[in-house]
């Protein structure tokens, strides 16, 4: 399988591998769940293709083996959108607009059937530690202004609160870490 995929990371129980088309079915179900949709839905053959030929970051799939079965099943979809490393943003002259530095996780969904279980932090750990990411000193992430429960998590797992980035209601939470 892992031929197949292509690299994938390892972190403690669960593998990232690069999302494929494959993916979609299970994909669909679970955005039919009211919570996922509502934060990060709705997806649709649009999501899919920009997603599949996407060259500036990524789309995860988090795998772990199934409790019951022992096989690897999905337990997160993570975007990963690559930031610019503090050593490449130096070489940047001075009268480009300055670029972001940081890769950014765009979005964490965990299976709808499997919330609660602490899959959030595993998921961020295999996506970071996925290879085939281009170098970065740091990660960054962004939450919706009505996420508590994802600024939570971030604040749980020990990332950084930088306050609000942007305009009134488009303003997202920032939180960041280093590498680990």
């Amino acid at each position: 399988m892992a031929e197949q995929l292509g690299s994938q990371g390892t972190a403690g129980r669960a593998v990232a591998r690069r999302m494929v088309r494959d993916d979609w079915e299970w994909v669909r179900r679970w955005f039919e769940d009211e919570t996922l949709n509502d934060e990060l839905g709705p997806l649709d053959d649009e999501w899919l293709e920009y997603v599949l030929g996407d060259t500036e970051g990524v789309e995860l799939v988090i795998e772990a083996a199934h409790p019951a079965t022992g096989k690897l099943a999905p337990i997160a979809l993570v975007g990963v959108v690559w930031g610019v490393s503090e050593a490449d943003a130096s070489g940047v002259d001075a009268g480009d607009a300055s670029p972001e530095t940081g890769h950014a996780i765009t979005d964490l969904a965990i299976d709808p059937a499997r919330r609660g279980f602490g899959l959030g932090r595993i998921a961020i750990d295999a996506t970071m530690a996925w290879p085939d990411h281009p170098a970065t000193d740091s990660w960054i992430a962004f939450v919706d202004q009505e996420n508590d429960g994802a600024r939570r998590f971030f604040e749980a797992i020990g990332w950084t609160y930088e306050g609000l980035d942007g305009d009134g209601d488009d303003a997202m939470h920032r939180f960041a870490t280093g590498t680990p």
